[in-house]
């Protein structure tokens, strides 16, 4: 039975209305160290991570501590805004995420699917560099909560699930927090 752990990227250097592809704050970089010490005590065969840059930095100092590449999969990635400029996307996301899965369009709805079939092909304990959406994504999954937010992931927490007969299930969420979407 696989077990997965989706990190939340540590603290970006800008916001979501601000750069499309920010790196990690020198906060971002410290959480990003605390979580590959968190991580270290569990056996973690593969590391995945969205391709945009905070998740990326946010893998690293795991990666480096167990000597291991990280695979880049773009169904982990952020919640996809597709021909939105940065400063409508703040306005967009704040509708999103307040609503429920079921009115959702059909290329979130998408994203959600693809990355929940990521999430289920794993075949071995898995940790899973993520966002804010994408693990409440797969949260709302795993428990048939019809919102599109479930809790607020902290940057850098580490939500378990685990993988049994093709099912995804919520083993624990990771630490929460108020926090703003980075």
């Amino acid at each position: 039975m696989p077990k997965i752990y989706m990190i939340r990227h540590g603290e970006a250097s800008a916001s979501f209305t601000s750069d499309k592809d920010p790196g990690l704050s020198t906060l971002g970089h410290n959480q990003a160290a605390r979580a590959a010490k968190d991580l270290e005590t569990v056996s973690i065969s593969t590391l995945i991570s969205s391709p945009l840059r905070r998740a990326q930095e946010t893998a690293a100092p795991l990666a480096n501590r167990l000597g291991k590449l990280v695979d880049i999969d773009t169904r982990v990635a952020e919640v996809p805004s597709t021909g939105l400029s940065l400063e409508a996307r703040g306005p967009w996301l704040a509708k999103v995420m307040q609503g429920l899965w079921r009115d959702q369009s059909e290329q979130l709805l998408q994203w959600r699917r693809d990355m929940a079939e990521a999430l289920i092909a794993c075949n071995e304990d898995t940790a899973i560099f993520s966002h804010f959406v994408a693990i409440n994504a797969m949260v709302a999954f795993a428990t048939d909560n019809p919102a599109v937010m479930v809790f607020r992931p902290n940057n850098a927490s580490i939500t378990e699930f685990s993988v049994h007969d093709g099912k995804l299930t919520l083993v624990a969420l990771g630490e929460a927090a108020a926090t703003r979407v980075n």
